[in-house]
């Protein structure tokens, strides 16, 4: 490995070991822990829409969207869709081996279900199960490359502006739709959904309640690793020359023999299904989805985060947004100078974009990648000099 690989590869392995033996430290202090996987989450949200943005070219308002889809399809899937050993003889169903899958219907609160119904004729010893979490989670992914695909498919033969408007536009039909049908999605009331590990788990002899901290921190941390990895094999492999030559030039780029629609589409449906992903393993941490993580704040919030980090550059969108979590959650806390007391649950979004602005108009490549930049080309210059100085030589002794 030469010295300029080694001086990114060493932060980043140093960084890849202090995030895996964080909850050494933090289990005292889940509230930290709490924070640090939030920010994993922004991270891969973040890290996928600089992979859809910086590399691509594409300009999209959908990111949490997608995430929506994740979660509510894992949600929704743990919510109405049982296991049983018996026919229930009145909810949808069908036979799967030797069980039957079934439905249940959306009621009000307080009227019974079909299984509720249905548990008045089954014989006695009939077991019922709740599908796998991850089954659903697998599902949201999914859907969401299914969505992903069928905006591609419709918008993305057109300019880039009328992407931006039409994932608009489809968020807030998706916000209005989970909000108006409460008696599928709980409204403004909030989905529940079951716990990453309902009973518990065994790490290393080690049992963890539903409570813990440490099992869901490690699921999110390897979501997030997994992901960058991927992403960064994308961006390396010919199909990121693909699409950065798209986000150069279209033209140039399909007179070079580039399918700029298959390569554009393909790139949105990949970033839509690790944005559905992420949504649906967080909505089982956190417990609870409402349609308020649709509203253009918190997609702007992702999109701040990496352009400040570097759009250009998936590791530095994602630490722009880890920091940027970070930074957000500590400056809750009211700042007081003499007599008065900045209350800063307003005020450290002001800040905030403030920040943004200033990194818009004076720093267009973001506060992270021109750090990862510097790191990376550390002694180009000097191994240049090196190689010039021993071409007079070479040639002198090729001549004689």
């Amino acid at each position: 490995m030469n010295r300029n690989a080694l001086w990114i590869w060493l932060p980043l392995g140093l960084g890849v070991v202090v995030m895996l033996l964080a909850p050494l430290a933090l289990v005292s202090r889940p509230y930290i822990m709490h924070i640090a996987i939030v920010a994993y989450f922004y991270a891969i949200l973040a890290s996928s829409w600089a992979l859809l943005a910086g590399y691509g070219g594409q300009f999209s308002f959908g990111h949490m969207a997608f995430m929506a889809i994740g979660a509510y399809t894992t949600g929704l899937f743990a919510k109405f869709v049982r296991l049983t050993t018996v026919p229930t003889g009145v909810c949808p169903e069908i036979t799967v081996g030797s069980y039957t899958l079934f439905l249940l219907n959306p009621v009000t609160a307080g009227e019974p279900t079909c299984l509720d119904i249905a548990k008045a004729t089954m014989p006695a010893g009939t077991l019922i199960y709740r599908p796998p979490i991850y089954v659903g989670i697998l599902l949201g992914v999914l859907l969401g490359g299914v969505f992903g695909f069928l905006i591609g498919v419709l918008v993305l033969r057109l300019r880039q502006a009328y992407l931006a408007l039409f994932t608009i536009g489809f968020s807030e039909i998706l916000r209005v739709a989970l909000n108006a049908e409460i008696a599928i999605t709980d409204g403004p009331n909030g989905l529940e959904l079951p716990p990453l590990f309902p009973k518990g788990v065994t790490i290393f002899g080690m049992y963890f309640d539903a409570t813990s901290k440490i099992p869901p921190y490690y699921v999110m941390l390897f979501l997030f690793l997994g992901s960058m990895v991927f992403m960064h094999w994308l961006a390396s492999s010919r199909y990121g020359l693909f699409f950065r030559s798209i986000r150069e030039d279209e033209e140039a780029a399909a007179a070079l023999g580039v399918n700029i629609v298959r390569y554009k589409v393909l790139l949105f449906v990949i970033t839509s299904m690790i944005a559905a992903a992420a949504g649906a393993v967080e909505a089982h941490y956190i417990g609870v989805i409402t349609p308020n993580i649709l509203l253009i704040l918190q997609m702007s919030l992702v999109i701040a985060m990496a352009v400040i980090g570097g759009m250009e550059s998936l590791v530095g969108a994602a630490i722009g947004a880890i920091l940027i979590e970070f930074a957000l959650e500590f400056l809750r806390q009211n700042i007081t100078i003499g007599p008065w007391t900045i209350d800063m649950t307003d005020w450290r979004l002001v800040f905030f974009g403030l920040l943004l602005m200033l990194t818009l108009r004076f720093q267009n490549n973001g506060l992270i990648y021109p750090i990862i930049q510097r790191l990376t080309r550390a002694g180009v210059t000097e191994e240049i000099a090196a190689r010039r100085r021993l071409v007079p030589e070479t040639v002198q002794e090729g001549e004689g």
